[in-house]
Protein backbone atom coordinates (compact mmCIF):
# COMPACT_ATOMS: atom_id res chain seq x y z
CA UNK A 1 0.00 0.00 0.00
CA UNK A 2 1.36 3.49 -0.62
CA UNK A 3 1.35 6.24 1.83
CA UNK A 4 -0.52 9.21 1.58
CA UNK A 5 1.89 12.52 0.87
CA UNK A 6 1.21 14.50 3.49
CA UNK A 7 1.75 18.55 3.06
CA UNK A 8 3.50 20.60 5.19
CA UNK A 9 2.90 20.01 8.51
CA UNK A 10 0.35 22.92 10.43
CA UNK A 11 1.14 25.37 12.28
CA UNK A 12 0.02 25.95 16.11
CA UNK A 13 -1.26 28.87 17.24
CA UNK A 14 1.88 30.70 18.93
CA UNK A 15 4.30 28.65 16.56
CA UNK A 16 6.67 30.06 14.05
CA UNK A 17 8.22 28.64 11.05
CA UNK A 18 11.70 27.83 10.19
CA UNK A 19 14.60 26.77 11.86
CA UNK A 20 13.09 27.90 15.42
CA UNK A 21 10.69 25.64 15.09
CA UNK A 22 12.90 22.61 14.74
CA UNK A 23 14.07 23.04 18.41
CA UNK A 24 10.53 23.18 19.58
CA UNK A 25 7.54 26.19 20.26
CA UNK A 26 9.39 29.74 19.35
CA UNK A 27 8.20 32.39 22.06
CA UNK A 28 10.51 34.79 21.67
CA UNK A 29 14.34 35.27 19.82
CA UNK A 30 15.95 32.48 22.52
CA UNK A 31 12.86 30.00 22.37
CA UNK A 32 15.16 27.96 19.76
CA UNK A 33 17.87 27.03 22.28
CA UNK A 34 14.80 25.88 25.33
CA UNK A 35 12.68 28.12 27.54
CA UNK A 36 13.28 31.29 27.96
CA UNK A 37 14.06 32.16 31.43
CA UNK A 38 14.23 35.66 32.21
CA UNK A 39 16.96 38.44 30.19
CA UNK A 40 19.95 36.96 29.17
CA UNK A 41 23.03 37.91 31.46
CA UNK A 42 25.05 41.04 31.06
CA UNK A 43 28.52 39.16 30.47
CA UNK A 44 30.18 42.91 29.66
CA UNK A 45 33.59 43.86 31.80
CA UNK A 46 33.31 45.79 34.99
CA UNK A 47 35.40 48.40 33.98
CA UNK A 48 35.65 49.55 37.60
CA UNK A 49 37.07 46.07 38.82
CA UNK A 50 39.72 46.87 35.96
CA UNK A 51 40.59 49.66 37.15
CA UNK A 52 41.09 49.11 40.58
CA UNK A 53 42.92 45.97 39.66
CA UNK A 54 45.77 47.82 37.34
CA UNK A 55 45.72 50.26 40.57
CA UNK A 56 46.32 47.53 43.31
CA UNK A 57 49.60 48.19 45.15
CA UNK A 58 52.74 46.45 44.15
CA UNK A 59 54.90 43.61 45.92
CA UNK A 60 58.22 44.24 43.98
CA UNK A 61 61.73 41.85 43.93
CA UNK A 62 64.96 42.98 43.43
CA UNK A 63 67.89 40.89 43.45
CA UNK A 64 71.68 40.81 42.85
CA UNK A 65 72.15 38.87 39.89
CA UNK A 66 76.17 38.91 39.79
CA UNK A 67 76.83 36.41 42.27
CA UNK A 68 77.53 33.74 40.02
CA UNK A 69 79.53 30.29 40.65
CA UNK A 70 82.61 29.31 39.41
CA UNK A 71 82.42 27.86 35.94
CA UNK A 72 78.94 26.05 35.45
CA UNK A 73 78.48 26.07 39.11
CA UNK A 74 75.42 27.60 40.31
CA UNK A 75 75.89 30.49 42.52
CA UNK A 76 73.85 32.51 45.01
CA UNK A 77 72.06 34.28 41.68
CA UNK A 78 71.00 31.14 40.40
CA UNK A 79 69.49 30.36 44.03
CA UNK A 80 67.92 33.65 43.96
CA UNK A 81 66.41 33.61 40.22
CA UNK A 82 64.65 30.57 41.72
CA UNK A 83 63.06 31.91 44.21
CA UNK A 84 61.71 34.41 42.23
CA UNK A 85 60.13 31.74 40.06
CA UNK A 86 58.97 30.07 43.64
CA UNK A 87 57.35 33.54 44.90
CA UNK A 88 55.42 34.67 42.25
CA UNK A 89 54.38 30.77 41.85
CA UNK A 90 52.85 31.38 45.29
CA UNK A 91 51.36 34.59 44.59
CA UNK A 92 53.65 36.04 47.11
CA UNK A 93 55.27 38.85 44.02
CA UNK A 94 53.53 41.10 41.15
CA UNK A 95 57.09 41.51 39.86
CA UNK A 96 60.83 40.35 40.34
CA UNK A 97 64.26 42.19 38.65
CA UNK A 98 67.95 40.53 38.61
CA UNK A 99 70.34 44.23 38.88
CA UNK A 100 74.00 44.26 38.72
CA UNK A 101 73.76 48.28 40.18
CA UNK A 102 71.72 50.34 42.91
CA UNK A 103 71.68 52.72 39.66
CA UNK A 104 70.42 49.42 37.66
CA UNK A 105 67.84 48.47 41.21
CA UNK A 106 66.53 51.97 41.61
CA UNK A 107 65.38 52.88 38.07
CA UNK A 108 63.05 49.95 38.14
CA UNK A 109 62.01 50.27 41.00
CA UNK A 110 60.91 54.13 40.35
CA UNK A 111 59.95 53.14 37.05
CA UNK A 112 58.05 49.70 36.71
CA UNK A 113 54.20 50.43 36.30
CA UNK A 114 54.76 53.86 37.32
CA UNK A 115 50.99 54.01 37.73
CA UNK A 116 50.51 51.51 40.61
CA UNK A 117 51.67 52.57 44.06
CA UNK A 118 54.19 50.02 45.53
CA UNK A 119 53.13 48.33 48.71
CA UNK A 120 56.38 45.74 49.15
CA UNK A 121 59.99 45.85 47.91
CA UNK A 122 62.18 43.15 48.90
CA UNK A 123 65.81 42.84 48.78
CA UNK A 124 67.73 39.57 48.25
CA UNK A 125 71.32 40.19 48.37
CA UNK A 126 74.09 40.69 50.47
CA UNK A 127 74.75 42.63 53.72
CA UNK A 128 77.05 44.14 56.50
CA UNK A 129 76.34 46.01 59.29
CA UNK A 130 74.57 48.93 58.38
CA UNK A 131 75.06 48.34 54.49
CA UNK A 132 73.32 46.49 51.74
CA UNK A 133 75.35 45.57 48.28
CA UNK A 134 74.77 44.65 44.73
CA UNK A 135 78.17 42.68 43.68
CA UNK A 136 80.67 45.08 45.10
CA UNK A 137 78.65 48.44 45.56
CA UNK A 138 77.06 48.85 49.05
CA UNK A 139 74.64 51.29 49.57
CA UNK A 140 73.99 53.07 52.95
CA UNK A 141 72.47 55.65 54.63
CA UNK A 142 74.59 58.17 53.52
CA UNK A 143 72.97 57.52 49.91
CA UNK A 144 69.79 59.39 51.62
CA UNK A 145 71.11 62.79 51.51
CA UNK A 146 70.39 65.64 49.36
CA UNK A 147 73.67 65.73 46.48
CA UNK A 148 74.37 61.69 46.91
CA UNK A 149 74.36 60.38 43.31
CA UNK A 150 71.51 57.42 44.71
CA UNK A 151 69.07 60.69 46.13
CA UNK A 152 66.87 61.60 43.37
CA UNK A 153 66.37 57.88 42.66
CA UNK A 154 65.31 56.76 46.37
CA UNK A 155 63.03 60.03 46.34
CA UNK A 156 60.81 58.51 43.45
CA UNK A 157 60.75 54.96 44.64
CA UNK A 158 59.86 56.79 48.32
CA UNK A 159 56.82 58.87 46.17
CA UNK A 160 55.34 55.29 45.19
CA UNK A 161 55.92 53.35 48.67
CA UNK A 162 52.70 53.57 50.72
CA UNK A 163 53.26 55.13 54.29
CA UNK A 164 53.38 53.43 57.40
CA UNK A 165 52.02 50.49 58.48
CA UNK A 166 51.14 49.74 54.59
CA UNK A 167 54.56 50.25 53.22
CA UNK A 168 57.44 47.31 53.93
CA UNK A 169 61.12 47.62 52.73
CA UNK A 170 62.48 44.24 53.52
CA UNK A 171 66.53 43.77 53.64
CA UNK A 172 66.83 39.97 53.11
CA UNK A 173 70.12 40.28 53.36
CA UNK A 174 73.32 39.06 55.64
CA UNK A 175 73.19 41.38 58.86
CA UNK A 176 71.83 44.56 57.88
CA UNK A 177 69.86 45.40 60.99
CA UNK A 178 73.14 43.95 63.36
CA UNK A 179 75.67 46.39 65.99
CA UNK A 180 74.80 50.41 66.15
CA UNK A 181 75.39 50.81 62.51
CA UNK A 182 72.79 48.58 61.99
CA UNK A 183 70.53 50.13 64.08
CA UNK A 184 71.26 53.80 62.96
CA UNK A 185 70.55 52.25 59.28
CA UNK A 186 67.23 50.83 60.50
CA UNK A 187 66.23 53.84 62.17
CA UNK A 188 67.39 56.58 58.92
CA UNK A 189 65.44 54.41 55.98
CA UNK A 190 62.41 54.00 57.89
CA UNK A 191 61.75 57.84 58.56
CA UNK A 192 63.57 58.84 54.61
CA UNK A 193 60.86 56.53 53.26
CA UNK A 194 58.25 56.64 56.10
CA UNK A 195 57.34 53.27 56.29
CA UNK A 196 58.20 49.99 57.87
CA UNK A 197 61.81 48.62 57.19
CA UNK A 198 62.92 45.63 57.84
CA UNK A 199 65.69 43.22 58.06
CA UNK A 200 68.24 40.59 60.01
CA UNK A 201 70.83 40.59 62.44
CA UNK A 202 72.52 37.20 61.78
CA UNK A 203 73.89 35.68 58.44
CA UNK A 204 71.01 34.22 56.59
CA UNK A 205 70.76 31.18 54.51
CA UNK A 206 67.57 28.42 54.49
CA UNK A 207 67.32 29.89 58.14
CA UNK A 208 67.02 33.66 58.63
CA UNK A 209 67.89 34.81 61.95
CA UNK A 210 67.45 38.15 63.95
CA UNK A 211 64.37 39.69 61.90
CA UNK A 212 63.17 43.03 62.96
CA UNK A 213 61.16 45.81 61.46
CA UNK A 214 60.55 49.26 62.60
CA UNK A 215 58.45 51.76 61.80
CA UNK A 216 59.25 55.99 61.24
CA UNK A 217 59.91 57.37 64.50
CA UNK A 218 60.74 54.34 66.21
CA UNK A 219 63.69 53.24 67.97
CA UNK A 220 65.38 49.78 67.65
CA UNK A 221 64.68 47.91 70.76
CA UNK A 222 67.03 44.89 69.92
CA UNK A 223 70.08 44.04 71.17
CA UNK A 224 73.32 45.75 69.60
CA UNK A 225 75.20 42.47 69.82
CA UNK A 226 72.53 39.94 68.55
CA UNK A 227 73.76 37.89 66.09
CA UNK A 228 77.50 39.14 66.66
CA UNK A 229 80.45 37.32 68.16
CA UNK A 230 82.48 40.15 69.73
CA UNK A 231 86.15 40.59 68.27
CA UNK A 232 88.91 40.30 71.52
CA UNK A 233 89.06 44.48 71.03
CA UNK A 234 85.00 45.19 71.75
CA UNK A 235 84.02 47.15 74.28
CA UNK A 236 80.84 47.17 75.96
CA UNK A 237 78.09 47.57 73.96
CA UNK A 238 79.77 48.00 71.02
CA UNK A 239 80.70 44.72 68.93
CA UNK A 240 81.71 46.15 65.95
CA UNK A 241 84.99 44.60 65.50
CA UNK A 242 83.76 40.84 65.96
CA UNK A 243 81.66 38.78 63.26
CA UNK A 244 78.31 37.74 62.46
CA UNK A 245 76.77 34.29 63.47
CA UNK A 246 75.06 32.12 61.47
CA UNK A 247 71.30 31.82 61.73
CA UNK A 248 69.83 28.81 63.13
CA UNK A 249 66.19 27.63 64.10
CA UNK A 250 66.57 28.30 68.11
CA UNK A 251 67.83 32.12 67.20
CA UNK A 252 65.66 35.31 68.03
CA UNK A 253 63.26 35.82 65.62
CA UNK A 254 64.08 33.24 63.12
CA UNK A 255 61.83 32.76 59.57
CA UNK A 256 63.12 30.13 56.57
CA UNK A 257 63.42 31.21 53.14
CA UNK A 258 59.80 30.36 52.44
CA UNK A 259 58.45 32.89 54.88
CA UNK A 260 56.96 35.55 52.35
CA UNK A 261 55.70 37.91 54.96
CA UNK A 262 57.12 39.59 58.69
CA UNK A 263 55.65 38.11 61.57
CA UNK A 264 53.41 40.11 63.66
CA UNK A 265 55.66 41.65 66.39
CA UNK A 266 58.94 41.01 64.45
Amino acid sequence: MRRRARGPPRRRAGETAGPARAFGRAKGPTRAFGRARGPAPDLSYDTRAIAAMSAAPLRLLVFDRTCTGPGSQPGLSDIWAAGRHLYRALGRLDAAHGVASWAEALDWLGGFAPGRPIAEIQYWGHGRWGNVWVGREPLGVTALAPGHAHHERLARVRARLLPGERGLFWFRTCETFGTASGHDFARRWSRFFGCRAAGHTYVIGAWQSGLHSLLPGDEPSWPLDEGVRPGPRDGPGDPSGGKALASHRRAPNTITFLHGRVPAGY
